[in-house]
């Protein structure tokens, strides 16, 4: 049996973000018979501290995954990884400057997702950014196979290295549910909303996630927004809460774990926004993809590469508002999903890096 190590993500099950969904969803019933995963997980986010989860085997690094921690945690969850592994899986470039190590005194073949260019989001500094850069040239050099999320990404991979890569996107399947209709009525009711007649927009409540293009347009009009996100971790997100709050067409809402509540209301919408400009394939619009509603997608290279230049795009207030004003159709997402993000086909296209 192959024994697989995955390092750079908060851990299992998932509770936090893009990583965490992928691992969550190429183990278990997707994973082949002839793979074990080994997860390194967070023992500082993940405190319930599990051993086995959907047949994977867990461990813990007591180390914070995400911020500045997480280049100490990635590398600290490598120097575990020496022996007992064929290959080793790394999500992300944090602690990528450990390569070279892990390469020299191991026989693991190595394979990294290099996520969405780190080094480029306005929230690090430049000693950060110096950092996240040093480490995707080494992720790129040391790595047997990098594994690009996105056909921009692969293309400045190409011509940023001049090294092959592979595209493996993420699945978005998982969010699909069954619940009662009394459950969704019951709970439209409780946020006021009416099926098919609003947007919404889930996201951390970045800059770079243009959350102030999407408040902005939706105030000049009377069509009613939901928007979802992190609302008190920055200074960013605190003002636009108090700028937009009192519009009575916009509910800012917190970030919401239930998950059937939160299907409810993505399932249930007109329409979804998707402000992101930095990263690669992002699960959220993959997500949204799947439930056949138009897509509102910020014009840039990695989501044009994941909507097949199929959604609607705006890059600034006015052409927003623009395309609010249109009757969209947003079928064509549904079957783009159906046919390139399945989790079952991600898995397996991971599996044959290995």
């Amino acid at each position: 049996m192959k024994q697989v190590a995955i390092v750079g993500c908060q851990g299992i099950p998932a509770k936090y973000g893009g990583f965490e969904s992928l691992v969550e969803n190429i183990v278990g019933e997707n994973a082949s018979a002839n793979i074990h995963y080994t997860v390194f997980c967070s023992g500082v986010d993940m405190p319930g501290k599990i051993h086995e989860y959907k047949g994977c085997t867990l461990k813990y690094v007591d180390m914070k995954a995400n911020g500045i921690q997480s280049i100490m945690y990635d590398i600290l969850c490598m120097m575990r990884t020496f022996r007992g592994y064929d290959t080793v899986l790394v999500l992300g470039v944090s602690g990528c400057m450990f390569l070279p190590f892990l390469k020299w005194f191991s026989k693991n073949r190595l394979v990294v997702n290099i996520d969405g260019l780190e080094h480029r989001r306005a929230k690090w500094g430049k000693v950060a950014r110096w950092i996240l850069r040093t480490s995707e040239k080494m992720a790129v050099k040391f790595a047997d196979v990098v594994i690009a999320d996105n056909k921009g990404i692969q293309d400045y991979v190409t011509e940023t290295y001049q090294k092959p890569s592979e595209l493996i996107a993420y699945g978005g399947d998982h969010v699909i549910r069954q619940i009662e209709e009394e459950k969704v009525q019951q709970v439209l009711a409780d946020y006021g909303l009416k099926k098919d007649n609003y947007a919404v927009c889930v996201c951390r409540i970045e800059p770079e996630n243009n959350c102030h293009i999407t408040l902005e347009a939706f105030s000049k009009t009377d069509k009613e927004l939901v928007f979802i996100g992190n609302w008190g971790h920055s200074d960013y997100a605190r003002s636009l809460k108090k700028q937009y709050q009192d519009f009575p067409n916009i509910h800012i809402l917190d970030a919401i774990y239930d998950l059937d509540i939160l299907y409810i209301i993505r399932s249930n919408a007109a329409t979804y926004v998707h402000g992101h400009s930095a990263g690669g394939t992002n699960p959220s619009l993959v997500e949204a993809m799947f439930f056949g509603m138009p897509i509102l997608a910020f014009d840039c290279v990695y989501n044009r590469a994941s909507t097949n230049e199929k959604a609607y795009y705006f890059s600034d207030v006015e052409s927003m508002h623009r395309l609010l004003e249109q009757e969209l159709n947003g079928e064509e997402m549904r079957v783009i999903a159906e046919q390139q993000y399945t989790w079952k086909k991600i898995a397996q296209q991971y599996e044959a890096t290995y």
